[in-house]
């Protein structure tokens, strides 16, 4: 919550010192007049106005208050006595930084009704001055009623925006943070009780090794079971937190190709439910590398991926109607289409290149159903 006495931002840049720099235009108005009394009022004026200035911005609490207070009166003497209404952007520009919101509407209402009273009394009393600079001061009353509702509301997106990015980044560490307890849950689900089962059958079949051998070898085997068991678990959840689905990695691929004012057409169904998480993780990511390529070098307007299932494999085609692989763009692809090649060759995939200067390029990326169909339970027997 803001407190009381937080009523700025906390870095309003190099501003205030920038506006410091017009300080010498006063000087032009308070020279022409014929008393040097009045010259010097003016002078003094005009160093107390830009001292209250400065210290209006250094200051806290209150004391904001109370120097802009003193600017305000300066800035109606000026007018008044003067001519000089400019005083009044000043106070424009910096009233529009204060945050807090009953102070800021407190401040402009006083500012604008001073400034247009002030302004209507010089040329009520028919001021050549008033009458000669007309234009200009018709400039410098919009600029009262505008500019400090602008500097407002931009410091008030720019507060908005600090804000979401530690909303994001709060929101993130609990994403980690659940994530952690998600995963610390599904282990202990998964091994605890099986290694609490492997514990006690390992101490019954140490009771009985000598009692009842035969009886010892059933609870010694069970154990051996339990413990391939727990490792095909352990298995499936890592394969489950580290896998990428077909379907979300088309949903993505769509998205970029669209960023990129690349038309994207689907042919088949990503929804797959034959082929193994870590074969359909392997294809997304070649996937997400062949359309990665086509989006940096192919030049294309047109990408096209068709997918076609069958009873032993996964196949699907990626093509554009770009420049193909040819020089620089043929090297800069290289390092990805390697690692697609070493992706596919784990799980014995295949990958295809089908190019041709000018004529766009085709990558047909194979991926069995199954890595391995035969001997299936040997695979997760413990060494």
């Amino acid at each position: 919550m803001q407190k009381w006495y937080q009523i700025f931002t906390r870095n309003t840049g190099l501003s205030p010192y920038v506006w410091v720099v017009f300080c010498i235009l006063p000087f032009y108005f308070i020279l022409r007049s014929s008393s040097p009394y009045e010259i010097a009022i003016g002078i003094v004026m005009i160093f107390l106005f830009f001292g209250c200035y400065m210290m209006s911005f250094v200051t806290k609490g209150w004391w904001v208050y109370f120097w802009t207070s003193i600017q305000i009166v300066i800035s109606i003497v000026m007018t008044m006595a003067y001519g000089y209404v400019y005083f009044s952007i000043f106070l424009a520009f910096f009233i529009g930084n204060i945050q807090n919101r009953v102070g800021f509407f407190t401040l402009y209402s006083i500012h604008l009704l001073s400034t247009f009273v002030s302004v209507n009394f010089g040329i009520f009393v028919s001021k050549q001055v008033f009458l000669n600079q007309f234009p200009f001061m018709f400039v410098c009353l919009v600029a009262v009623i505008l500019l400090p509702f602008s500097t407002y509301y931009r410091n008030k997106r720019g507060q908005l925006q600090v804000q979401l990015e530690d909303a994001n980044k709060r929101i993130a560490e609990l994403v980690k943070q659940e994530e952690r307890q998600r995963i610390a849950r599904d282990l202990h689900d998964t091994l605890g009780q099986k290694l609490s089962l492997i514990g006690l059958k390992i101490d019954l079949a140490g009771k009985l090794i000598d009692a009842d051998p035969r009886r010892a070898q059933a609870e010694l085997a069970d154990v051996r079971q339990t413990a391939r068991t727990a490792l095909k678990e352990v298995r499936e959840l890592v394969t489950e937190m580290r896998g990428s689905r077909l379907s979300d990695e088309i949903f993505r691929v769509k998205q970029i190709l669209s960023a990129a004012h690349i038309e994207f057409r689907l042919t088949g169904e990503p929804y797959l439910n034959t082929i193994s998480m870590l074969n359909e993780n392997v294809a997304a990511m070649c996937l997400k590398e062949a359309v990665t390529n086509v989006v940096k070098h192919s030049r294309a307007d047109i990408c096209s991926v068709d997918i076609e299932p069958s009873p032993t494999e996964l196949t699907i085609r990626v093509t554009d109607d770009g420049i193909g692989f040819t020089g620089k763009e043929g090297r800069a692809r290289g390092n990805g289409l390697r690692g697609m090649a070493e992706r596919l060759e784990f799980v014995n995939g295949s990958l295809e290149i089908i190019s041709s200067q000018g004529n766009g390029a085709a990558l047909i990326i194979k991926v069995p159903n199954l890595t391995r169909q035969a001997g299936a339970g040997k695979e997760d027997d413990l060494p």
